[in-house]
């Protein structure tokens, strides 16, 4: 520590670029401080570190990779709660996620970032002091009187949630919700709960369904069952933040959050419209056929879709990745791809109407390919022709109004939606690998913030990947592009991302870091996000 003090106060109030001096290893009290990347200037991305100490966490509690997630997620949470403004160990939402935030191993490592101290662009030395000679170890101290009872808790949930999430395809289910949960959010732009006038969840005794779990704990709820489920119900009753919750039960949440008990199938794709993104060489011909001009809709491009189009591409592109559920809201959905009415189809005959609305092919991805989808439906009752289960929700409260459905279609029949046969086969796309490697791509791929990525000079926009939750996920696909870029060798999208995954379950998020050290704050992206990030870089061709 003496050496490190001494250097930091002997470059006091010199040149910025001084601070490389204390780059390496240092010995502080009950810990070693490694400073792995010293910024270039006041105004440049943070400076890393690392605090290495001695792991003296039960054996137990870190015996498995899900438990490590579990527990590293806990000391994220702890020492974040103490690092005040100088240091930052990566953004932390709601949810449990792999992170390279803490390493349990042996050294325990935890990694952080700070911007170095300046008045201008002169180092102060002595605030730098007492940032890393004296505030580094209080910090490390931490780590020496955890709270082993509520770490003991954390891996416990974190488990139970994921054994929970596991079982959801033996009983036949999609979604569970569980009693107690509290669905609602804080405001449109906060994902933490409401706590004020907030209508606790409580699912009918008809969809009612309760879990064992390894703790030892029992939780019940309403298990949303595979097939064709509509969310049903007046507006601002809660059909949309239903949707939402479950689209967000693909990942476990911390205790507290009020979606606990919320876990979804972990392939589960939310799809929308999505007027304007880019399309490279999918096959939307189940949906969209005889565009005038000739256009191939087997192997459709365009870097302008339309809303229909864009829903049609972002449905058959998570096919192509792989799913079991769609979830889908009719107020973020093209109309012309979800329904065409009975007029409408007596007035537009079929031989000139080029799209296929999706009502016509639900049937056909659930019986030929086992694909549940569950749509929020407020506006147009022909759904209910093709339902298998019906959820009203009324004032935040469901019931299962499947009979009243069966009861409605008996009073106003409608005729059961027709439509040719579709080849829904998962096709091989191979991207071009000059496509992935850009003229004016001069650096490395980067995030800007969590919704875009920056690839050459050219941004991909993900705001509308609603399971895209965490910045460090951003951070971890623009390395993942960069990863299959560098891979592409005429293999087929697929077979890049499983190559990337095997990586990732090898090396860890750490695997993807350019550099030795402290990687960077990524968190586990889904592969669902990561080739849909790679489905909207504008420059993607397909071979």
């Amino acid at each position: 520590m003496t050496s490190l003090a001494a250097t930091l106060r002997s470059i006091d109030g010199r040149g910025y670029g001084d601070y490389r001096q204390i780059r390496g290893r240092h010995q502080l009290p009950g810990c070693e401080l490694s400073v792995d990347h010293i910024q270039a200037d006041p105004y440049a991305p943070a400076s890393l570190i690392r605090l290495l100490l001695a792991n003296q966490l039960p054996a137990e509690l870190m015996d498995t990779p899900a438990k490590r997630v579990a527990a590293g997620d806990f000391i994220a949470r702890r020492v974040a709660g103490e690092l005040g403004q100088d240091f930052s160990i990566g953004p932390l939402g709601q949810e449990i996620l792999p992170r390279t935030a803490v390493l349990i191993d042996d050294p325990l490592e935890l990694r952080l970032s700070l911007n170095l101290p300046a008045a201008g662009r002169r180092i102060k030395g002595r605030a730098a002091q007492h940032l890393l000679c004296e505030r580094l170890p209080q910090i490390a101290a931490l780590l020496h009187n955890l709270d082993l009872k509520a770490l003991r808790q954390h891996v416990e949930l974190y488990l139970d949630q994921l054994h929970l999430q596991s079982q959801l395809s033996e009983r036949n289910l999609v979604a569970f919700i569980g009693n107690g949960s509290i669905l609602p959010r804080r405001a449109g732009d906060s994902d933490e709960p409401l706590t004020r006038g907030v209508e606790v969840f409580q699912g009918p005794d008809s969809l009612r369904h309760s879990f064992d779990l390894p703790s030892g704990r029992q939780v019940a709820g309403m298990g949303i069952p595979a097939g064709i489920s509509l969310i049903v119900g007046g507006g601002y009753h809660g059909k949309s933040t239903l949707l939402r919750a479950v689209a967000r039960g693909v990942y476990p949440h911390i205790a507290g959050d009020g979606r606990e008990w919320v876990l979804t199938r972990a392939d589960a794709v939310s799809i929308r419209a999505e007027d304007g993104r880019s399309i490279s060489g999918v096959n939307i011909s189940p949906f969209l056929a005889d565009l005038p001009g000739g256009v191939d809709t087997t192997s459709f491009s365009t870097t302008n879709a339309s809303g229909s189009t864009s829903q049609a591409a972002n449905l058959v592109e998570a096919l192509e990745v792989g799913t079991s559920l769609l979830l889908i809201d009719e107020d973020t959905s093209a109309t012309n791809f979800m329904i065409r009415d009975q007029r409408m189809r007596a007035l537009i005959p079929a031989g000139k109407e080029p799209i296929t609305p999706f009502i016509d092919r639900v049937v056909a991805l659930r019986d030929e390919l086992g694909i549940s989808t569950l749509l929020v439906a407020g506006g147009s009752g022909d759904y209910l022709d093709v339902a298998d289960h019906v959820i009203a929700m009324d004032s935040y409260v469901p019931r299962d109004a499947t009979d009243e459905a069966g009861d409605v279609l008996a009073r106003f029949p409608g005729a059961p939606p027709v439509a040719p046969p579709a080849d829904f086969t998962r096709r091989q796309r191979v991207p071009l690998p000059a496509s992935l490697h850009p003229a004016d791509k001069h650096k490395p791929a980067r995030a800007r913030g969590a919704g875009a990525i920056q690839y050459g000079r050219n941004d991909i926009d993900l705001r509308v990947l609603s399971q895209l939750v965490d910045p460090g996920q951003t951070q971890a696909i623009a390395l993942a592009l960069e990863y299959l870029a560098g891979e592409a060798d005429g293999r087929s999208l697929r077979e890049l991302l499983a190559q990337l995954y095997q990586k990732l379950d090898v090396e860890g998020l750490d695997g993807l870091s350019p550099h030795p050290g402290h990687p960077g704050h990524y968190s586990l992206p889904r592969p669902q996000e990561v080739l849909a990030a790679l489905n909207r870089w504008r420059g993607l061709e397909i071979n």
